[in-house]
């Protein structure tokens, strides 16, 4: 177990592009990182790097990083070793990786459910996406999921914190008609139409 949890030296967009590039299966950055890969520019400093990949494609993804990657869930504040062939069901949705078991860690995964090729909101199942159209990409290739969804789960706590409120202001001008649209529903669903953002978004 490790409880170093600020030890970070996170890979680069390029370095993880390049890993998970080769690995056969659905994945995009996400995070802070997506939405400043959509405006086209870095708008703050990152802490860490986030990858978004389908639950069922967990094995797959475990496999090939196993290699050269000591992989960690994340369970009740704690991390452990996530085991060969153990798959992790919901809520257990959060992997921290590292080079070995001393070394800073250096990317996040998110493992996300998906059901008959929609992507499913795990706060609200009844908020989907068809699976190809949660993610866009980069004039390299490298995709990243939408800003409006990952606006969504910024926005989609009790608690708002100060770094995802700024990210939600500095990408709005930026949203266009559909994206607000999308996000507006999506948060006036949840939160039966209180929630701070909504009054922006038209």
């Amino acid at each position: 177990m490790r409880n170093d949890l600020s030890n970070w030296s996170s890979l680069t967009v390029e370095e993880i592009s390049t890993i998970f590039s080769s690995i056969p299966m659905t994945w995009c950055i996400a995070g802070g990182w997506a939405l400043d890969l959509h405006l086209g520019y870095k708008s703050r400093q990152h802490h860490d790097i986030d990858v978004f990949i389908m639950r069922d494609e967990q094995l797959t993804a475990y496999g090939h990083l196993k290699k050269n990657w000591v992989l960690y869930k994340a369970q009740g504040g704690n991390l452990t070793i996530w085991e060969e062939e153990e798959f992790l069901n919901a809520p257990d949705d959060d992997i921290w990786v590292s080079k070995n078991e001393k070394s800073p860690w250096a990317f996040q995964i998110m493992l996300v459910d998906s059901e008959k090729g929609n992507w499913v909101y795990k706060r609200v199942n009844s908020i989907t996406r068809k699976l190809d159209e949660i993610s866009l990409k980069t004039s390299e290739g490298i995709p990243y999921l939408k800003p409006e969804i990952q606006l969504l789960y910024k926005g989609g706590v009790p608690n708002i914190r100060e770094k995802d409120e700024q990210d939600f202001q500095t990408l709005l001008p930026s949203l266009s008609i559909q994206e607000k649209i999308w996000l507006k529903i999506a948060l006036e669903k949840q939160f039966q139409g209180k929630h701070s953002w909504i009054k922006y978004l038209g």
